[in-house]
């Protein structure tokens, strides 16, 4: 299976995105969600998405548009260990919801 992305947030389109494949999820996790992406690319730039891999892993991926200077790329990266560390329980959480409906999808 490939990755699924979960969300995404813009910095260049203020906008946040949440894969409808997670629509389910509680209203309390999704707002967590769209906060933590929200402000990492305010206060980073940029665009931030959460994605699972193959194996159902929990990855971060930040990436910018080429003339951007004001995109902080050490920030980033701090900032993507600062929220594997502080939200460490909801990624887990769900990591294990990923793999529940994953089977559920494929049956």
């Amino acid at each position: 299976m490939e990755e699924l992305v979960l969300c995404a947030a813009s910095a260049y389109e203020k906008k946040f995105y949440l894969s409808e494949e997670f629509f389910g999820l509680p209203q309390s996790v999704k707002d967590e969600l769209k906060i933590m992406c929200v402000l990492f690319t305010e206060d980073v730039g940029g665009i931030l998405e959460l994605f699972f891999n193959e194996d159902g892993e929990l990855e971060f991926r930040t990436s910018f548009d080429e003339g951007d200077y004001l995109y902080d790329d050490i920030g980033s990266v701090l900032k993507v260990k600062e929220l594997q560390r502080l939200k460490r329980e909801l990624l887990e959480s769900l990591e294990l919801y990923y793999k529940v409906m994953r089977n559920e999808w494929n049956g």
